[in-house]
């Protein structure tokens, strides 16, 4: 990967110690963000996807820990940097979209009070200009009447516009990465467009990074540059959209795309995954993904590294190794 590196994650392990149990939610995990590109993280729930984005803002709380790797922000280490200066970073040169506008929102605060809050804490802005930018930025993500609904309290604004709202909020100060934690959950389909549309003219607008989390790989097809596939806290695959798509590495990789509905050919019915993502304090020996996988063999007990195919792309999987037990003719082929 040739361009400027923005976010750099490696062997990234965010652990949950309950009952003197370490729970692994995250476990070495690996990737990298390029400047002004879009990384999407992909996978079911339970892959790790939000941990690892909590883990990047130093978000996670306890019984959780980060035990390992490095977050490099601009060659900066953000595990090692101080909380002065993560109080810096959060919210105004890296923001986050969290899940669930419905209950991310404080509702004893109007929505003005709340955008307010970063020009106060960043900007050091009074209460009048506050107010005027905060107003700026509602019209800037497409708040009808943005004059009337600063004053305004979260509930009585309808699930789109509260999500515009939390936008509105992670952009406030421009940052230069934006996390974007299932941004369009629980929103209708036509809203959901809306919201991705906006991300994407605003990126392009200032410039920024963009990390999108979803499980829906409808959504990466349509934004992402990049994507690291997620499977029970680790990537087993990172490669550029449109090589992820036409030519998967991972069989879960190809489970995934072969799961989702197709509006370019006749479907009598979807082809699920068989089997869950295994509990954190449940996991195989071995490669995670093998108790779910149709081609694994013995050497999938074994757990596999992430393996450079070239180009950027990497996969972890047996299967592309010399070291590979199983069917020699083994066909990765998305239907």
């Amino acid at each position: 990967m040739s361009e400027e590196i923005i976010l750099d994650i490696n062997d990234l392990r965010t652990s949950f110690f309950v009952d003197s149990n370490e729970v692994k939610a995250v476990d070495g995990v690996t990737f990298q963000v390029p400047k002004g590109k879009t990384l999407g993280i992909v996978g079911e729930s339970g892959s790790g996807k939000s941990i690892s984005a909590l883990s990047v803002l130093r978000l996670i709380e306890q019984p959780g820990k980060i035990i390992g790797g490095s977050i490099k922000y601009k060659g900066e280490d953000l595990t090692k940097v101080k909380n002065s200066r993560m109080r810096q970073i959060r919210g105004n040169e890296i923001s986050m979209i969290f899940q669930e506008p419905m209950t991310s929102l404080n509702p004893t605060f109007t929505i003005g009070q709340q955008l307010r809050e970063s020009y106060k804490i960043h900007e050091g802005l009074g209460k009048k200009e506050g107010t005027k930018r905060a107003i700026e930025m509602l019209e800037l993500v497409g708040i009808p009447s943005p004059e009337k609904r600063v004053d305004q309290y979260p509930f009585e604004l309808s699930g789109g516009m509260r999500q515009r709202v939390m936008i509105a909020m992670a952009l406030a100060c421009k940052p230069e990465l934006l996390i974007a934690d299932e941004p369009t959950t629980a929103l209708d389909v036509t809203i959901q467009a809306q919201i991705l549309e906006l991300i994407k003219e605003l990126q392009e607008e200032i410039g920024m990074s963009v990390v999108m989390i979803t499980h829906d790989l409808g959504v990466v097809a349509e934004t992402c540059d990049y994507v690291a596939v997620m499977y029970a806290g680790k990537v087993v695959e990172y490669a550029d959209v449109y090589t992820l798509f036409e030519n998967p590495k991972h069989p879960y990789t190809v489970g995934l795309i072969n799961s989702l509905p197709r509006h370019d050919k006749s479907q009598d019915e979807l082809i699920p995954i068989k089997g869950n993502v295994p509990a954190p304090d449940e996991m195989p020996s071995g490669c995670r993904f093998a108790p779910r996988c149709p081609f694994a063999s013995d050497i999938c007990n074994t757990l596999p590294e992430l393996e450079d195919l070239g180009n950027g792309n990497e996969v972890r999987c047996w299967i592309h190794t010399d070291q590979w037990d199983g069917d020699k003719e083994v066909q990765l082929n998305a239907k």
